[in-house]
């Protein structure tokens, strides 16, 4: 017997019943949770406590992630959206038509990940446009953590739902 056959019999491989791939899904809504436009939540927290000092990091902070984000988004948009396109439409057609697990795993965290990243456009447009400074600022971020914070949510109920269903499925028929 080869090395890798024994590992692949100790560990399971599929996605959903993979350990690693919770983990990593774990820490995917973790990260983007705590890591409003760039800013660290804590120190939102603290500016929204009055320190001078948390304030001003979260509008410098803010002003050069959405000054970049905003950049990237007007000069490779195009390219961008087709990018993602492809790729979607490829692991939905792997997902649905082929019944591939690991393309099923993937769109359950790039299908939340693109509704996140446009929530973020939107609040960053909206920044850019006037709410750059001060209190509204920090309601702002506040708003947009809490929706993603709902997508996340939402997302890890439908894929903890999902897995769950796989891996049934493969119990029954596997």
């Amino acid at each position: 017997m080869q090395w890798y056959q024994t590992i692949f019999e100790l560990i399971d491989m599929r996605s959903f019943s993979n350990l690693w791939y919770w983990v990593g899904l774990s820490v995917f809504w973790s990260t983007v949770g705590h890591w409003v436009l760039g800013v660290p939540h804590d120190l939102i927290r603290r500016a929204e406590k009055n320190e001078d000092f948390a304030r001003h990091d979260v509008e410098t902070l803010v002003a050069v992630y959405v000054r970049r984000l905003l950049f990237i988004v007007r000069t490779a948009g195009i390219w961008m959206v087709a990018v993602l396109s492809f790729v979607l439409s490829g692991l939905m057609l792997l997902a649905t038509r082929y019944n591939v697990e690991f393309a099923q795993a993937v769109l359950c965290l790039l299908l939340p990940g693109c509704i996140v990243f446009l929530l973020t456009l939107r609040t960053a447009r909206i920044i850019e446009a006037g709410e750059n400074a001060g209190t509204p600022l920090l309601q702002r971020l506040r708003r947009h953590r809490q929706s993603v914070q709902v997508v996340g949510m939402i997302s890890i109920f439908f894929t903890g739902v999902f897995g769950m269903y796989q891996n049934m499925l493969i119990g029954v028929y596997g």
